[in-house]
């Protein structure tokens, strides 16, 4: 059977309505790009970048209020302690692994400075979970130009799911993992809005996972699909971008941060001590322009209206999860070892025992 998104089985997660797209592109000026790296020789690659540009890249210019949250924190994203301070995203955001991070950070830097000029310190955004399974992690493949690549064909629209970018080597419940995206259409008492979330998925127990509920992992054991090794490592790491539309303040960016903890854990995600579990919640419905020396006046939308989009946060963060293990496809990588993807047949039929 052919890889698909979620809902091209028939299987609706939650309630609200996704945007045309079902993906983070459906927030207006979001922009997505990847450069995927598969190679045998000299050494095995398996790994790649992806690119979340916000306000199709005048970010450096204008600004978005921006929070974060650490569900677990054995893992990195750079440029935290400022977006903490200051409540404010002014970069691309990078997702790579675990070992070039570095590189990202810098080919970001070198790209504001040759197309942007040098306009202040500039502190990325780039987060990282490890593909070192099948990716050879020690050969450090990614390059500065891989970075630019990916910013080049950065688009809006739909996005490619699974095996790409910074998901390409990456491992989900124990199956193949990746790259996985959605969005909510949020009604809230004070407008419509958007919210999109992506994820590079690269955590979690076989046992653990569940679709809608539904415990697919128990019912999907090693004697139907192998797992990827005897005895599995004690950790591994998920890494949640939320992009919305709406006027929220810092302090609401990362209450919807927290909330993806809630769509991880309906996915079977627990914040196992060696997971990286970080995520960001950037919102563009305020402009803040980068030199502000004028008094700005500025939206928010009420604390009290919040509940529709905590309710998109958690629908959309579930579903990009599944998402991911719905179009990756099964990957031979490093030292022979092989990952196999989520089977289809097989999760259509156990959803179809549990539905009414």
């Amino acid at each position: 059977m052919s890889r698909a998104r979620l809902r091209d089985l028939g299987i609706i997660i939650g309630v609200m309505p996704p945007g045309p797209c079902n993906a983070i592109t459906d927030v207006p000026g979001v922009l997505v790009g990847h450069t995927t790296l598969i190679d045998d020789s000299p050494y095995v690659a398996r790994t790649g970048v992806t690119v979340i540009i916000p306000r199709e890249d005048e970010i450096r210019d204008d600004h978005a209020f921006a929070g974060y949250h650490s569900f677990n924190g054995n893992g990195e994203m750079t440029g935290l302690l400022w977006l903490d301070e200051s409540g404010l995203l002014g970069s691309p955001i990078g997702l790579t692994n675990t070992n070039q991070v570095g590189v990202v950070r810098d080919a970001l830097i070198v790209h504001d400075v040759e197309n942007f000029e040098s306009r202040g310190f500039k502190l990325p955004v780039v987060a990282e979970t490890y593909d070192g399974w099948l990716n050879d992690i020690d050969a450090f493949h990614l390059e500065e130009e891989h970075v630019h690549q990916a910013i080049a064909v950065a688009r809006n629209g739909p996005v490619e799911e699974g095996n790409v970018g910074g998901g390409t080597g990456m491992i989900c419940h124990d199956f193949k993992g990746g790259i996985g995206t959605s969005s909510r259409i949020v009604e809230s008492k004070s407008g419509t809005y958007t919210v999109g979330v992506l994820v590079q998925s690269n955590y979690g127990d076989r046992a653990l996972l569940r679709v809608d509920g539904v415990p697919v992992g128990r019912a999907i054991g090693p004697e139907i699909v192998p797992l990827p090794w005897e005895e599995p490592p004690q950790g591994g790491s998920i890494i949640v971008v939320i992009a919305t539309d709406a006027p929220l303040l810092p302090v609401q960016c990362r209450r919807l941060a927290q909330r993806a903890t809630v769509g991880l854990a309906r996915a079977g995600g627990v914040g196992h001590n060696g997971s990286g579990d970080i995520f960001l919640a950037f919102a563009t419905g305020n402009h803040i322009p980068a030199d502000l020396s004028v008094r700005r006046t500025l939206e928010m939308v009420p604390h009290e209206h919040l509940n529709p989009f905590f309710e998109a946060v958690a629908e959309a963060v579930e579903e990009s999860i599944l998402n991911s293990l719905t179009a990756a496809e099964t990957m031979t990588g490093y030292q022979g070892r092989t990952v196999y993807a989520l089977p289809l047949d097989e999760l259509e039929r156990i959803m179809n025992r549990y539905r009414p």
